[in-house]
């Protein structure tokens, strides 16, 4: 059983050009991670705060430490499908709890808008640009696995 988990898991597509997608979001993810934690007011707990996310003092360390450890397997390529999950959760609570607020124009639930000089459906375009990638990258992950350049190739050949 364990092994067929880890079969599963590990299986992915043998597409080198999966390594490009794995780049791309373990260089985005991994940094962004840090960077919660090593600027907290800026970019965790008082980002949380401004957004409106429950707990900010316990969601920004969270978060930035899900996005660092994710973001290293993922750019490893070790158990790349387990490290999308999170990843996929964090993308769609970005584009609830920032970008819906934008489109809307006005504050929605408990998430606060932010000061853009234009809002509505173009300027939500603009600037949900990265969290569509960020999440398709994932799901692409999630869906294909880490590719022939990957410890989980590596692990999947061994079992």
């Amino acid at each position: 059983m364990k092994s067929d988990l880890l079969m599963r898991l590990t299986a992915s597509s043998p597409s080198p050009a999966n390594l490009l997608i794995r780049l791309s979001l373990g260089l985005v993810f991994l940094p962004e991670g840090i960077q919660k934690l090593i600027f907290p007011e800026l970019l965790g707990v008082g980002r949380f705060i401004k957004i409106g996310i429950p707990s900010p003092e316990l969601m920004g360390p969270f978060v930035g430490g899900v996005e660092m450890i994710c973001g290293a397997l993922i750019l490893v390529g070790l158990l790349t499908r387990l490290a999308a999950i999170p990843l996929v959760i964090i993308m769609l609570v970005a584009l609830a709890s920032t970008k819906i607020p934008i489109l809307l124009g006005h504050d929605w639930w408990m998430f606060h808008v932010s000061s853009l000089p234009r809002y509505g459906f173009w300027s939500f375009m603009h600037e949900t640009r990265a969290d569509w990638a960020m999440l398709m990258g994932a799901l692409f992950l999630f869906i294909e696995g880490a590719g022939r350049w990957s410890l989980d190739n590596s692990l999947h050949n061994r079992t």
